[in-house]
This record gives structure tokens, sequence and C-alpha cells, in this order.
């Protein structure tokens, strides 16, 4: 079901950032079996899965952090965390993929469907290294102009620079921009750029859409593109205004 709570101008979006995991890709797996082999390495017990997605979407430093109940020893924090991107680095690709539907859905965004071609970007606060690696693994890479990462600026999301750097690099406005993420640090994202949003809610983090509402809310990628384009008025039965 496509929820409308503000009606994005679609007529005038030239610019969609999208955040990575979670929304492109479902990489929920690797970055647990990570973040496990580091609780390991230091001999502290394993977190379930479901504990570890609501850790993600700070950043890599912050889903350490967080796994490790927030140490004061600021030295094993840094040395557990670049234990943590080796071993990511070298597993980022054994079960991650692109969520089913996210390429006709990336490729009907772009096109407009009817609507002016749109460019695309990804504005992540996954370190910016593997991000890229990622995208390129699955084939993904050559449909963004730009992929920017969490160590990409001296701030990340909910931060507006990254995106404010993508819209001058696309000579967008912030009213011809749309936003998609999973979390509520996307919305925010959106809200302190002053751009559109659009939450996904199959990614990691959907209870936090409920707190932080975005503009659509959409539960597939076929409903990320539709609520994207001009078909999405084409359906009444799918769509629902609040």
């Amino acid at each position: 079901m496509i929820r409308i709570f503000r009606a994005i101008p679609l007529q005038k979006i030239k610019l969609v950032l999208f955040d990575l995991d979670g929304t492109l890709i479902d990489s929920e797996l690797d970055l647990a079996h990570a973040v496990n082999a580091m609780l390991r390495r230091y001999g502290r017990k394993e977190i379930p899965l479901a504990v570890i997605d609501t850790y993600i979407g700070d950043g890599a430093p912050m889903l350490v952090r967080r796994a490790l109940g927030d140490p004061a020893d600021q030295g094993f924090v840094r040395e557990a965390l670049e234990y943590f991107l080796l071993y990511y680095r070298e597993h980022k690709l054994d079960n991650t993929r692109a969520y089913d539907g996210i390429l006709p859905a990336l490729e009907q965004i772009a096109n407009g469907d009817g609507l002016p071609a749109r460019r695309l970007a990804v504005l992540t606060n996954k370190p910016v290294r593997p991000s890229r690696d990622i995208l390129a693994g699955l084939g993904l890479a050559s449909r963004f102009m730009q992929v920017y990462g969490g160590n990409s600026f001296e701030t990340k999301k909910p931060d507006p620079f990254g995106a404010q750097t993508l819209m001058r690099e696309a000579a967008a406005s912030a009213d011809e921009t749309v936003m998609v993420g999973d979390s509520g640090v996307d919305v925010l994202t959106a809200q302190n750029a002053g751009m559109w949003c659009v939450g996904v809610t199959y990614g990691f983090a959907p209870e936090s859409l409920q707190r932080i509402p975005p503009d659509v809310l959409v539960d597939t990628p076929a409903e990320l593109a539709r609520a994207l384009t001009t078909s999405t008025a084409a359906d009444d039965d799918e769509v629902e205004w609040n």
C-alpha cells in the first residue's frame, strides 16, 4: 500500500537520493556476521540479528559502539571498529543482495515513466569504499551519478551537508529532490535539507518511520517506483491518502 501524507510534486523532481542498507540492498546478515565476529574476537556474547538491525543506520562507528554496549574506553572502540571493518570488507558480499524489484524500480524512477528523467545518487552512513564496492559487485553502480558514504564528509546523516552537496552537483534544488530511505535518520535528513522523503517499510527500521513519518510510505520496491512516477494515481485501490 502506498500511503501519501504529503503529495510530492513529481513533475518537478530532478534528483532522487537513496539510502543503501535496508533501502537498496539487504545486507543485514553480512553486517550481523561482522558484528558477531568482532564480539567473538573480544570475548563478548553474540547478539541476535533482530537486535543488530536496530543498531544499523548511523554508520559503522555507532554500530560497533552500540554492539559493545557503549564502552568508555575510546581506544578499545577504535580497535574493535578496525577489526569489524576488516572483517566486513572480506565478507560484505557473502549474503548481501539487492532487494527483489530494485533494479526495475531504479530504471522506472530514473526514466520518469512519462515524467522528465531524473538523476539518482546514493547517500549512506556506511563507509564509502565498501558501499561503492557492494554496488559494483551487485551490478548497480552504473545507475548512480555519485555515491557518498558516512566518511565522505565531516558529518553524517541526518546532517544535511551530504544531501546539499549532491544537490549542488546535480543542479537541483531541495524542492526538486527526494530522499528515499528505511529509517527515521533518512526522514530527518530530508527535513533538515528541505527535501521530500519516501520511506520504505521493507528495510531494517520500519518502526522508526512511525515515529518520524515521511511524506510517502511504501512497502515494496514496485510501490516505490509507482510512488515516484505518474502511475501512482492509476491504481486507486493501492493508494491511501492521509
